[in-house]
């Protein structure tokens, strides 16, 4: 497959899903069978269900919908997302071709390094363990990476040993606490099990040569050292709409990011928007969205005041737009390798490396954000939101087929998006046509 694939395709979110399935086919390339798994036809079979889980029962589905027009680093990619939100694809689809037009979202990503913690206690005076610790920081290294001579063989491993003495917690114990940091690098893993597995392997060489009791050997969830970056430069003209000028709405976009930066409240609200995002193309890529939810909330943190992962601003007649946040992904392990609906949806992302996955992740992040502001700043978050779920209140009121969008108009024209509204206007129609609105007989 050549790298010529464009990522905006004009019309697609009007074409049949049939030939949306058809289209992307011929795009990537794909079987029948990689085809089916998009389709949802046979994407997780309950036997391997079994096999992934404990106490499995079936699967859970979720739409799976594709961001489209990104542009990143000069590169398209057409971006599988798995969300049940109505709004989320169509704002990044949206905010994309924005940003596509002014010249695309520039990213970088860090190399994949992780942080594994073994915590030693009883380990009495804190310098001297400390020191004793530093002193067979190569004999830790070497045990360390003893455990994944692969990893070792690919430029990967354990690279380095740092100690941290934290202040005594609050309680009846009141020792502090010694944490040993590995520092690791998964290369184009996310990196859980072998950092545990290092972790736990390194433990008992501890324990020998300072006399302390280790009890926790676990990775961090804090990916502060594997940190994702994109910004975005929108002349302000550009941002014209809802029949206001760009200058209005960049100035309302800049004062919603001044906004959560100095308020929580807001910021929470202001990353959940920035995490739609992420989490649905993390969904669909089979990566650990708990995980990175985590991570992206505690960073948020890193300056004592919760704060946003995004800052808009305006810079020389333009919006510029930046996010860093931390993203641990992979492409090997884990769910990647074993369910053949995120194997066919790596296939459509086609990136090369995790890095590079990971900078279309920030980049879908901030073009997330930036629809969310962009309607926030403006006409409000109503508007646009409205007429997107619409069509969910439309097809909970019995709607099927083509009438779930002509309900849902006439929802949108009413200005009462509500369920009962809904099925007043198909208690409305003719017999024949309720019968075709609701995919019943008449």
């Amino acid at each position: 497959m050549s790298d010529t694939v464009t990522s905006r395709l004009s019309g697609f979110h009007k074409l049949p899903m049939e030939e949306r399935l058809a289209q992307l086919g011929r795009m990537f390339r794909l079987a029948p069978e990689e085809l089916n798994m998009l389709h949802g036809v046979g994407a997780l079979q309950p036997t391997l269900a079994n096999q992934m889980i404990e106490n499995a029962v079936g699967t859970f589905s979720l739409p799976l919908g594709l961001g489209l027009n990104m542009m990143v680093n000069g590169r398209d990619y057409i971006v599988p997302m798995a969300v049940e939100e109505p709004s989320v694809v169509a704002a990044v689809s949206f905010a994309a071709k924005i940003v596509r037009e002014s010249g695309g979202f520039i990213a970088e990503a860090d190399p994949s390094m992780m942080i594994g913690q073994v915590q030693l206690t009883r380990f009495g005076d804190a310098t001297e363990a400390s020191q004793k610790i530093l002193d067979v920081k190569d004999q830790i290294l070497a045990l360390a990476n003893s455990f994944h001579p692969s990893m070792v063989s690919r430029g990967g491993g354990a690279k380095e040993v740092e100690v941290r003495v934290l202040p005594a917690p609050e309680g009846p114990r009141g020792e502090p606490l010694l944490i040993v940091h590995l520092v690791i690098d998964c290369q184009e893993a996310m990196g859980a099990n072998l950092i545990n597995t290092m972790a736990e392997g390194v433990a008992p060489l501890i324990e020998q040569v300072t006399g302390g009791k280790v009890y926790l050997r676990i990775l961090s969830n804090l990916a502060d050292r594997r940190l994702s970056r994109a910004m975005c430069r929108i002349p302000v003209p550009m941002l014209a709409d809802f029949e206001m000028a760009g200058e209005e709405i960049a100035e309302g976009i800049a004062q919603a990011s001044r906004f959560a930066q100095a308020d929580p409240y807001r910021a929470a609200t202001h990353n959940k928007g920035v995490m739609n995002g992420i989490d649905s193309v993390a969904i669909a890529t089979g990566q650990d969205w708990r995980a990175i939810e985590a991570g992206a909330h505690a960073f948020a943190c890193r300056e004592g005041q919760y704060r946003p992962l995004s800052n808009w601003f305006l810079e020389e007649g333009h919006l510029v737009g930046r996010i860093e946040l931390p993203l641990a992904l992979g492409t090997v392990g884990g769910p990647i390798k074993v369910h053949p609906g995120v194997q066919a949806a790596l296939k459509v992302m086609r990136v090369n490396s995790v890095r590079e996955m990971s900078m279309v992740f920030a980049a879908v992040g901030l073009a997330q954000n930036f629809a969310a502001l962009r309607a926030l700043g403006s006409v409000g978050i109503q508007k646009g939101h409205m007429a997107l779920h619409a069509r969910c209140v439309a097809v909970t009121a019995g709607a099927r087929g083509d009438w779930v969008e002509k309900i849902a108009n006439e929802l949108v024209k009413a200005g009462h998006v509500k369920v009962e509204k809904a099925r007043e206007l198909i208690a409305a129609l003719s017999p024949a046509e309720a019968a075709a609105a609701t995919g019943t007989t008449g």
